[in-house]
């Protein structure tokens, strides 16, 4: 589920549409959790669906595990790409704001750490020197992401989390453990070793 304080907004004709902060959004709020609404199908199932359904899957879905597509049952579907997201991937199913969120930006988050298996090129951005997303891009940036996931989750404490009761049982203590700083954040790496 993404953060109640967003919605989909028109970016351009290239792009479409992407999620925007309708109020701000400080760092180390949950800005998306995965949650027993998510609809969750197996690549066989996808192969069978028609042509207009496994165009909107691919366009839409994440891939989470070898075998399982998720497809975000609201608009965290419509988040999109930047290679200097303000959205940080975690090891625990759940993205958090990795910097303050102001009303009116859009909320986006790097396709590279969810180890797509297809490759695709993007515009340049301003900050980066990536220009591609890939299969191997966790190998890669998981060391700043992971940094970036720990100043997040300084400050989860501190900020309102409306998205909180959503995190899953299995990950509830040990989000709770990073949040107060008694235990070491697991490596978005992880995420990958369990696929």
């Amino acid at each position: 589920m993404i953060h109640p304080d967003t919605e989909i907004r028109y970016v351009n004709d290239v792009i479409g549409v992407g999620v925007f902060a309708t109020k701000f959004i400080p760092k180390g709020t949950i800005l998306w959790v995965k949650d027993d609404w998510d609809i969750v199908m197996d690549k066989q199932t996808i192969k069978r669906l028609d042509d207009a359904r496994k165009k909107y899957m691919k366009k839409y879905a994440y891939e989470e595990k070898e075998d399982e597509i998720v497809l975000c049952w609201d608009h965290a579907r419509y988040m999109n790409h930047s290679f200097n997201p303000n959205c940080i991937d975690t090891a625990y199913e759940l993205q958090l704001a990795g910097r303050d969120i102001q009303p009116g930006e859009q909320i986006t988050s790097d396709y590279g750490a969810m180890g797509h298996n297809e490759e695709f090129e993007c515009a340049p951005e301003e900050g980066s020197t990536r220009t591609r997303v890939t299969a191997n891009d966790f190998i890669y940036c998981f060391a700043e992401w992971d940094e970036k996931a720990n100043e997040a989750f300084k400050h989860f404490n501190l900020v309102e989390q409306p998205l909180k009761f959503l995190i899953q049982e299995q990950y509830l203590d040990k989000v709770n453990a990073v949040a107060n700083g008694t235990e070491p954040l697991d490596s978005i790496l992880t995420l990958f070793l369990r696929g």
